[in-house]
């Protein structure tokens, strides 16, 4: 008996699309809020601009050269003052007590924002006293630190220092107090002792509101500067932009102005690439 053996083949067909239904919501790409990638140096397109239309418009004739010289011409008179050696001089002086005062300044507002920001007794002995000095302007405690101080460069670095430690301080403390609760909480169920509460919670809750006192501190330093230096001076930028108002030397003033806004250009750069490096595990709008 002979088997026969009988393949049926079948051919599946592939199902035809569903067709949308009725009512069903496609999905929409997502749109980006965010103001996308960080370009490279864009922080100079500002000053470059600036540049170009101040060459422009003296080249053009828009601007009187006694009022205003040309880039050029300032650029000429900061070559002839530095060879002639007194713009390094004047830079270094300015720099030297920009420096001082900023770091006394820098570590007063540090450790009276720790002081009043971890306990109730600092809060109530410091916080009224740095409010109210900072409701008084600054600048008008010259002629009274001239008569404590003398006219020397002490008075000069004291202003300095209060004008930096009082926006630390303000930032620094409102960071401290901005801690959210429930980190405490969850570091006492933790059992941390008071050392590492401080390192562990409260330095990085702080850093954030730190760093924004800090720039401005560091801008403080500089506009304060350039003030003390016009006062029984004998030396730094602000001396040098003095007298040459008294001769009438315009390029001279812009020279120092320039000087000025490049050094607060850098420092304030730098400040910005430290906070970054040291809040790299932020995720904000900006990074």
């Amino acid at each position: 008996m002979t088997a026969v053996t009988t393949t049926t083949h079948r051919t599946t067909k592939a199902p035809a699309p569903l067709a949308p239904v009725e009512g069903t919501h496609q999905v929409r790409r997502r749109r980006r809020l965010a103001p996308g990638r960080r370009l490279p140096a864009t922080r100079l397109v500002g000053p470059v601009a600036v540049l170009t239309l101040w060459s422009v418009a003296s080249a053009a004739g828009l601007l009187d050269p006694g009022a205003i010289p040309a880039p050029w011409t300032v650029l000429e008179t900061g070559s002839r003052l530095w060879s002639a050696g007194t713009l390094p001089d004047d830079i270094l002086t300015s720099l030297q007590r920009a420096a001082t005062g900023f770091s006394i300044g820098l570590a007063v507002g540090v450790l009276l924002a720790l002081a009043s920001g971890l306990t109730r007794t600092g809060e109530a002995l410091i916080d009224g006293t740095v409010n109210l000095n900072r409701a008084i302007p600054t600048l008008g405690l010259i002629p009274l630190f001239i008569l404590w101080l003398g006219i020397g460069e002490t008075f000069k670095i004291a202003i300095i220092a209060i004008v930096v430690y009082i926006p630390i301080y303000l930032n620094t403390h409102a960071a401290l107090s901005g801690i959210d609760s429930r980190f405490v909480e969850l570091a006492e169920v933790q059992g941390l002792s008071k050392f590492r509460f401080i390192r562990q919670v409260v330095i990085p809750g702080a850093l954030p509101g730190f760093f924004v006192g800090l720039r401005l501190g560091v801008t403080g330093s500089w506009l304060g500067l350039v003030v003390l230096e016009q006062i029984n001076a004998t030396s730094g930028l602000g001396y040098m932009m003095f007298q040459a108002q008294n001769y009438g030397q315009t390029d001279v003033i812009l020279v120092g102005l320039v000087v000025y806004g490049v050094f607060g250009l850098i420092s304030d750069s730098a400040v910005r690439i430290v906070e970054r490096r040291v809040l790299s595990w932020r995720r904000t709008l900006s990074s």
